[in-house]
């Protein structure tokens, strides 16, 4: 499973996922994409997306 953590998750939560593939929005280089295109982005790549973000 491929799950990729928002930029507003601290990135050290990624330690907790061993058997997974994680990534970061800013490993992936997407810092500061807006949410609908970021969306858009992490569906075509990531199983789950993780985030805190209210205004998604």
């Amino acid at each position: 499973m491929k799950i990729i953590l928002d930029e507003c998750i601290d990135r050290r939560l990624a330690r907790e996922f061993v058997d997974y593939e994680v990534k970061t929005v800013s490993q992936m280089g997407w810092t500061g994409t807006k949410n609908g295109q970021l969306l858009a982005l992490a569906e075509t790549q990531f199983d789950v997306f993780i985030t805190v973000d209210r205004n998604l």
